[in-house]
């Protein structure tokens, strides 16, 4: 999501973090054809593309894709048809381009005519679905907190129960719970045991300001990371991953703004990590 604004292709944004030192790499999954990322500016891959093609590339720059997101807003009524397919079709790709986890999440609003309980049994159908797929492939679905259920700590609880499964974990993200009203601290400390990959995100003071409450989630923070208002949470929740020996990706997401700010926030939270003596 960083590069999306520089109208990037993948293979630019994957030069990009070979040459920082980087060995992770995220993006999103497109089930079809998309002619702004068929001319090279969208740094997405699409399911068309060969993934063991795809994970050869990415091993001679020394990366590995960390999760693909297949985010389609499961709470709609579209879930249950195009939201299913979607996640099976990334779950069996990224099974062979090497990468382990798949993100999803639900839409920003209620469904309207639909009760919470409705919703929630809908999703919870959804997820009976494709979990016993991700476990035949070795995959991990993430639920990231990105929409009206997902931000909310009472209902991400419920989701994260649909089904027992290892297989079936939380993808936290920092700027999604601070724009929802959440405090990303208190959000993170109680779900870290089901944490399996984390999205570090600041936010703007004129973002937070006009939207703070308002939103459920945004793309990217709009600011380099350790420059908005959500710094000191980012830190508090590094040093709980940190206590709880969390061993898994941290993924950042901001305006690259063709790089530069990107590589602020890179040089930011390796400081940071650095002085907490996060591995």
């Amino acid at each position: 999501d960083a590069f999306n604004s520089a109208y990037w292709s993948f293979a630019q944004a994957a030069r990009w973090a070979s040459a920082n030192g980087l060995h992770w790499i995220e993006c999103g999954a497109i089930d079809g054809v998309s002619w702004i990322h068929g001319l090279g500016y969208q740094p997405h891959l699409a399911l068309w593309q060969d993934p063991a093609g795809v994970r050869r590339d990415l091993e001679s720059l020394g990366l590995t894709l960390s999760q693909i997101d297949a985010a389609f807003p499961l709470s709609i009524p579209e879930g249950a048809s195009l939201g299913i397919e979607y996640i099976v079709h990334t779950i069996r790709w990224a099974a062979l381009a090497g990468c382990e986890h798949v993100d999803t999440t639900d839409d920003r609003f209620k469904p309207e005519g639909a009760s919470d309980l409705e919703v929630l049994d809908h999703m919870r159908k959804i997820y009976r679905q494709v979990v016993p797929v991700a476990e035949r492939y070795g995959i991990t679905i993430n639920i990231e907190p990105h929409g009206y259920y997902t931000t909310k700590p009472e209902f991400m609880a419920e989701m994260l129960a649909f089904v027992d499964s290892p297989r079936l974990r939380m993808n936290m993200d920092t700027g999604n719970t601070f724009i929802a009203g959440q405090d990303p601290v208190a959000f993170l400390r109680e779900f870290v045991d089901k944490v399996s990959h984390v999205h570090i995100k600041d936010v703007s003071e004129s973002l937070a300001a006009a939207s703070r409450g308002d939103l459920t989630g945004i793309a990217v923070s709009h600011c380099a990371i350790g420059e908005g208002v959500n710094a000191q949470n980012i830190i508090a929740c590094l040093r709980i991953l940190e206590d709880h020996r969390y061993g898994g990706v941290l993924s950042l997401e901001c305006e690259g703004a063709g790089g530069e700010m990107i590589e602020r926030s890179l040089a930011w939270t390796r400081n940071v990590l650095a002085s907490a003596k996060v591995a």
